[in-house]
């Protein structure tokens, strides 16, 4: 039953209208589930737990960002936990009362980023909310992938470094932008067909950055192939980056390397996963099942940040993180060149 005709149920039925009109006076005490933000409880403890986690990458993120000077890298980071962290805020406040619009409307609007106002009842079971991409935090990784390409010899990639960070982070934009149409299509539709427009141009917009990282990945992959197919590996002027670190079997670029690869994969998960809940609507399964949104939403998430924390550019690149400051060090010699990383000398383009 869907969530109007469940309404118009319980109008027939003599519910108290005062309640109907206005949910934000009902409590689990005096109103159904179905008249609230979702059909459940917010956990509490888990939605602490996440809070928590994303408080304490947030201090070290910002830690590392000041002590390796990783401006860009941070703020990507920044952004993207800081908006996590309001948006648990609001889930947990959620599991005090489910029915106030106020909490609801901050995990929406953070977490849809640039979706504008409207009722509540409206946004909630039409499907428009919760579905941005984490783009702030895959921003941190297009940065990435540009510094790992300097290690590894830009001679190898299909475009430079920086125009790798450029497009993806457009596509990025261009899905938030399609988003935003949508979303402010479906908030001040007068008909439900007017409705349904919007909602399919927000799942066009989400689905594109669904499409924008297969195509990152896929440039990835193409880009191990090179390196392997060259004689892979960093070179041996790059010691510090091959010694093994306690209790891995890899160095710490490799280390690196992985965390961003890990990163990418659960990003993708998480995105996969909003294109199916969007499709469904919040009247459907996935919208409704908090164990599969805490799996499947926040624990990607949750190991994203995790790794991208734990395996810290500045451990790698040191105070050389910025693209400029590392070419003013570039140093042409033998056909090859030279840029200082984590303190050593690295040879790009060295065949």
């Amino acid at each position: 039953m869907s969530f109007n005709e469940t309404v118009t149920e319980l109008y027939e039925s003599g519910f108290n209208q005062t309640l109907l009109n206005n949910t934000d006076l009902c409590t689990l005490e005096t109103c159904p589930l179905v008249l609230a933000s979702v059909d459940y409880v917010p956990s509490l403890g888990g939605n602490l737990f996440y809070l928590t986690v994303f408080a304490i990458l947030l201090l070290l993120q910002l830690a590392f960002g000041y002590q390796y000077r990783t401006w860009s890298f941070t703020g990507s980071m920044f952004g993207g936990l800081v908006l996590e962290i309001i948006g648990y805020v609001a889930r947990v406040q959620m599991h005090y009362n489910p029915f106030e619009s106020d909490p609801f409307l901050m995990y929406v609007v953070i977490h849809t980023f640039p979706f504008p106002g409207g009722p509540v009842e409206k946004i909630q079971r039409s499907g428009v909310a919760d579905v941005t991409p984490p783009c702030f935090i895959t921003a941190a990784i297009y940065l990435s992938l540009s510094r790992i390409i300097l290690v590894y010899g830009e001679s190898l990639a299909r475009f430079k470094p920086r125009t790798y960070t450029v497009i993806f982070i457009c596509c990025d934009v261009f899905s938030l932008v399609l988003q935003a149409i949508g979303g402010a299509l479906a908030d001040t539709a007068d008909t439900e067909s007017a409705q349904q427009t919007g909602i399919d141009i927000m799942i066009a917009g989400l689905s594109f950055q669904v499409v924008s990282l297969t195509v990152f990945m896929a440039l990835c992959a193409d880009y191990a192939w090179a390196v392997s197919r060259k004689g892979g590996g960093l070179k041996s002027s790059v010691r510090s980056l091959r010694t093994r670190l306690p209790g891995f079997p890899v160095g710490r670029f490799h280390l690196f390397v992985g965390a961003i690869t890990l990163s990418t994969i659960t990003i993708y998960i998480r995105s996969c996963f909003r294109v199916a809940e969007l499709q469904e609507g919040f009247d459907g399964r996935l919208a409704n099942e908090e164990v599969t949104f805490m799996l499947l939403e926040g624990m990607m998430i949750v190991l994203a940040s995790l790794a991208l924390t734990a395996a810290h550019p500045g451990f790698v690149f040191g105070r050389n993180w910025n693209m400029k400051r590392a070419r003013a060090e570039l140093v042409s010699g033998g056909g090859s060149e030279k840029v200082e990383v984590g303190g050593e000398a690295v040879v790009a383009g060295e065949e």
